[in-house]
């Protein structure tokens, strides 16, 4: 059954002023130094226009052209922070309005994760997927601190105490964000729990910890970054996207699911960046292995090194432009200034990539650059 927000609901008061406070005592915990984004304003209409008009429908339906034109959490979430990158608030309203009829529909507050337009139902698996859940809360938190909206603070806070009551699971002395609510538990898999360390959405969490202060996201944080330091620590240096956590051992490649470093973690270096966590050590070795002249973005079996194939779309090639230009000042190459549009996901890094240039770095995106 669809559940109703209540839109008389209060508006958290000074919600901006508690993330930046959130923000402050978790950097200062991390020894970082990072601010929150302020997301609204930094991608030009005319690039939101060329991805709005090819993945988004007018029903405020987000479509995923790489993957049988399928809708997902993930996608709605993105498409949420996208639509408020570009002060578009008509097609935020949109996207949300399609999100919460049709993928808020569990019991426990969470959105299934699969939306299929060719399936009857269209809803075919009813789990969730837990980053598409932080990015939704996060996009409506931020909206409704821009928009002075009450309805998306009070949404978003729903949706961040399902998350922390239904995701966040303890393996060892470690606190850890499950996949799903279902299936990748300790008790749900003989190499449980497993997890995904690119559901960590760093930039999310300061606001969780606002919107749902009893759960620790400060240490679900914390956890996300050692464990990246322990599955980085192999020759390889890189993550699988799908870790066992098996009984607190070393981090290993989950069963069932290729030993690569994929289309998953790819986007890791870039959700670090968007938080401010420029000063890890495997954001530089990672520049080094993306740079043009080693083997560049790519999908790597982290066991024996050996390049499955290579990345080539403006998409991910701008995520290898930005993190040279966050760590070292690199202007982003001209070739990547301007948006093309391809298919679903490369397209929704590149503006993701974009809006954070445009907002921390625009000295690297500036027409004086060279």
């Amino acid at each position: 059954m669809t559940r109703r927000v209540n839109c008389r609901a209060p508006f958290l008061p000074g919600l901006l002023a508690i993330f930046s406070l959130a923000f402050t005592t978790m950097a200062s915990a991390q020894n970082l130094s990072v601010q929150p984004l302020k997301i609204a304003g930094t991608i030009s209409s005319a690039d939101w226009e060329a991805y709005r008009s090819r993945f988004v429908e007018d029903s405020g339906r987000v479509i995923d052209t790489a993957n049988g034109n399928i809708s997902h959490s993930e996608g709605q979430g993105y498409g949420l922070l996208l639509a408020l990158a570009a002060s578009d608030r008509r097609s935020f309203e949109q996207i949300w309005s399609f999100t919460f009829t049709e993928l808020l529909i569990r019991d426990d507050g969470l959105a299934v994760w699969k939306w299929d337009p060719g399936a009857k139902p269209r809803v075919t698996d009813r789990n969730n997927a837990t980053d598409g859940d932080l990015l939704i809360a996060y996009a409506l938190a931020k909206a409704g601190e821009v928009w002075q909206e009450p309805r998306y603070t009070t949404a978003a806070q729903k949706i961040a105490r399902a998350i922390g009551k239904n995701a966040l699971s303890r393996s060892g002395r470690s606190l850890m964000l499950l996949p799903g609510a279902d299936g990748f538990g300790a008790g749900d898999r003989p190499d449980g729990p497993v997890v995904n360390l690119s559901y960590w959405v760093f930039e999310a969490f300061p606001v969780m910890a606002a919107l749902a202060p009893e759960y620790e996201w400060n240490r679900v944080w914390r956890d996300g970054v050692m464990l990246l330091q322990q599955s980085t620590a192999g020759r390889v240096r890189l993550p699988a996207d799908w870790l066992s956590l098996q009984s607190g051992l070393q981090p290993k490649p989950a069963d069932g699911f290729p030993p690569e470093f994929g289309y998953n973690s790819l986007r890791i270096p870039l959700y670090l960046l968007r938080a401010g966590m420029t000063d890890l050590e495997w954001l530089r070795a990672l520049k080094q292995r993306w740079s043009a002249e080693n083997e560049g973005v790519a999908v790597v079996n982290v066991v024996t090194g050996q390049v499955r194939e290579r990345l080539t779309d403006q998409g991910y090639a701008i995520l290898q432009a930005a993190l040279a230009c966050a760590l070292e000042g690199t202007p982003v190459p001209a070739a990547l200034r301007t948006f093309e549009p391809s298919l679903y996901y490369p397209s929704t890094l590149y503006l993701l990539a974009k809006s954070l240039l445009g907002e921390k770095y625009p000295q690297c995106v500036s027409s004086a650059a060279p």
